[in-house]
């Protein structure tokens, strides 16, 4: 029964497969490159907020603190505070606005 010839020979492997399987393999290798992860830095939107929140806070701080010593040493205390805290308020708004309407990088 062993000597006995199969009903086909076996087909050889074609050069257009290995061909087509090596140029596969490359580009799933191209594809999973491509598809890797950037930097894993903080993107844009996250350093956005953050220069917005520091704005806000440095506006009210510098503001309350500028405008309590201009009272301190005026004697008109709590007016220079209130004026200090709306100046304060109002340059940090300005901010905001101006880094607002700027083009993000590219």
């Amino acid at each position: 029964m062993s000597d006995d010839k199969p009903a086909r020979e076996p087909i050889e492997e074609d050069a257009r497969i290995d061909a087509l399987e090596k140029r596969l393999a490359a580009a799933q290798q191209r594809e999973e490159q491509r598809n890797l992860p950037k930097a894993s830095g903080a993107d844009a939107n996250y350093r956005s907020g953050n220069r917005v929140l520091a704005d806000l806070l440095g506006g009210l701080l510098g503001g309350a603190v500028i405008g309590y010593a201009v009272g301190y040493f005026t004697g008109t205390n709590p007016w220079g505070l209130l004026v200090g805290l709306f100046l304060g308020i109002v340059v940090a708004f300005r901010n905001i606005i101006r880094a607002a309407n700027q083009r993000p990088e590219e």
